[in-house]
Order: C-alpha cells, then sequence, then structure tokens
C-alpha cells in the first residue's frame, strides 16, 4: 500500500518538481549555510538491527528548526506590493519562526495565529523575532480557521505552512543536502504532520535515487494523516493531542496527501512513550536537544526494526523548540 505509479506517470498531479527544489535551493542559498550530516555508533548501538543512522541537524538552522527553510523559500518569491501588506501564517512555532526570522531580514511584516496554550517559548521568539501573535482556537487546524478569517479581514498574504509549493520545494532542499553529503542512504524517515518535509524528500529522491525509500511516522494521537494514508481516503481527525506540537494536525492536507499515498514505502505511528524515549536517546547520543516532532523519525525507525534490517537510514532532527517544562516531564519519563 502506497506505492503507488511511478514518478513519471504521476507527475501530472505531483504537486512540486525537482526544478522547483533546485529554484528554492538558490534563493534560499544567500542566507542558510547546509546544516550538517552526522553519524553516532552510540545510537547505531542503541536501535540495533545492523542499521546505520545518519542524522540531519536541522536543529542548527537560526531558528533552531528546518520550517525557516519554507519561509525563506516562499518570501523570497514576494512582490513588493505583497511584503508592504505583510504576511500571515497559521503555526505551533516553527513555521512561525522562519517566517518571523525571515520577515526580520528581509522587512516584511509577519503575524502568527497560534493555538491558545501554545509552546510559551516559541511564542516569545516569535514575538522577540518582531512578528504579531494571536493566539486563538484550540488547536493548530483552529488557528489555520483564524488566519483565513484575519486575511479577509486585513489583505494579508497567507503562507499556508503545507499546501504551497514554494513550502515544500524549501523543505525539500534538506534532503537535497543529505544525499550529497551521503551518497549511500537507502531508506529515508521523516515526521509527518502536514508532509512538507516527506513530499519534498520523496521529489528529491525520485529524481537522484530512485530506488530510496521513504518512510513516515505519526503520532498516535494525531492519527489523522496515517489512518487516511491506510484507508486511502482522507479521513477527518476529531484530536490532535500531542506533546510532539509539530506533528499535532487532525487532517490531511490537499497538496501533500495524494503524494503521501503515491510515494511512501511505509507508514507506521507510534505513541507518546516511544517519542519521548527516543527523543532522551537523540540527547544521550548525539547531545543535541530534540523537541517531540524532532524524535519522531527515530522513534519510527526504531518501530521499522525489522524492515531496516542492515540498511543505512538518514532522519532529520527537525528542531530543537522544546520548552523547559515538557523537556522536564520527559526527562523525568512523565511521558
Amino acid at each position: 500500500t502506497g506505492r503507488g505509479v511511478g514518478y513519471t506517470e504521476a507527475m501530472s498531479r505531483w504537486p512540486v518538481t525537482f526544478r522547483d527544489v533546485l529554484a528554492a535551493r538558490d534563493r534560499i542559498r544567500p542566507y542558510l549555510s547546509p546544516t550538517p550530516l552526522r553519524r553516532y555508533e552510540a545510537l547505531d548501538r542503541a536501535i540495533g538491527s545492523g542499521i546505520r543512522i545518519h542524522v540531519k541537524h536541522e536543529n542548527h538552522n537560526p531558528t533552531n528548526a528546518f520550517k525557516v527553510r519554507g519561509a525563506l523559500s516562499v518570501m523570497t518569491t514576494l512582490s513588493g506590493e505583497e511584503r508592504r501588506r505583510g504576511v500571515i501564517a497559521a503555526s505551533r512555532g516553527n513555521h512561525g519562526l522562519g517566517l518571523a526570522w525571515t520577515g526580520r531580514a528581509l522587512g516584511v511584516p509577519v503575524t502568527v495565529c497560534v493555538p491558545v496554550g501554545n509552546n510559551p517559548d516559541k511564542n516569545e521568539a516569535m514575538r522577540d523575532l518582531g512578528a504579531e501573535l494571536v493566539e486563538e482556537g484550540g488547536d493548530y487546524d483552529a488557528a489555520v480557521e483564524v488566519a483565513g478569517r484575519i486575511v479577509k479581514e486585513r489583505g494579508l498574504v497567507m503562507v499556508h505552512a503545507t499546501n504551497d509549493v514554494r513550502i515544500l520545494a524549501g523543505a525539500a532542499t534538506l534532503t537535497l543536502e543529505m544525499l550529497e553529503q551521503a551518497e549511500d542512504l537507502e531508506a529515508l524517515v521523516f515526521g509527518i504532520g502536514g508532509g512538507s518535509q516527506a513530499v519534498g524528500g520523496i521529489t528529491v529522491a525520485r529524481e537522484l535515487r530512485p530506488r530510496l525509500r521513504v518512510y513516515g511516522v505519526q503520532a498516535e494521537r494525531a492519527p489523522a494523516i496515517h489512518d487516511s494514508w491506510h484507508a486511502g481516503r482522507p479521513i477527518e481527525g476529531t484530536s490532535a493531542d500531542t506533546f510532539a506540537d509539530g506533528l499535532a494536525t487532525r487532517g490531511v492536507y490537499a497538496m501533500t496527501f495524494d503524494a503521501l499515498r503515491e510515494g511512501l514505502a511505509g507508514f507506521v505511528k507510534v505513541p507518546e512513550s516511544e517519542i519521548a524515549e527516543s527523543l532522551r536517546l537523540l540527547l544521550a547520543t548525539t547531545h543535541n536537544l530534540a523537541e517531540g516532532a524532532a524524535a519522531a523519525g527515530l522513534a519510527g525507525t526504531a518501530r521499522l526494526r525489522g524492515t531496516l534490517r542492515g540498511l543505512r537510514v538518514g532522519i532529520v532532527l527537525t528542531g530543537s523548540n522544546i520548552d523547559a517544562a515538557t523537556l522536564k516531564r520527559v526527562l523525568d519519563e512523565e511521558i
């Protein structure tokens, strides 16, 4: 399930092209340096099954997260009139941080809609970068609705975290770097909330490494996109109550769902306890801090041990913007 048709057959509805990715890299390059891809023998031993893990450190970006790639990819294409109007987005934090950082760099006003009770450290960081925050709604999907309302009221430019070709192309640049840094990778495992990172990865893999397998992982407490993938049709979720806030979505997205169906070799979901254990393991073996969503790739790799046995596997430490209270709960094994 999920392998679907080949790249050539699917191109008529594939949301992003390799040419888009190369163009995004050219736009991003003046602002971001490539992030490191590293090996940790202690991590390999902990996972076992002869799996050799390569960790892409997107936490080394200026906002400590990969989402700044998509923000730059979009905002470097805006017209002068669009820049003057300003942009708006819904975010649990990292997309908003990327927009706020880019807005400061390019002189573009940024408004970010976050749900009530959002990560306080991410909220503070967005404000520190000059973003206007609107705190309304119970979760990410509700915040998207709030942003849509404000677009109509104020005429701001919407930058959706998933449904934008430029976002997908920007996210894909991290896989482009990975395949340039390690030519022998045999599989990639991505955490999937909206799917921008995975669809970008599939796009690059099909162009440069057609035999590379791409897998997805989602939190059990935000299962909608995982369950929809296995059902072959969108299933609306009722909850996305996971500490891995970057994965906290309760639906599928028009621009990524069909591509995920066609391109993923497999899709698993993992409980909160396994994400937390993977976060602790990343901290112990790489000495890098990870937020919940950033540990999902490792949790998925552990869940897929049998399938990935003996392979060279790439995962992405997507961000390190975890708040102190949540980190304490993880370290105290309360999650």
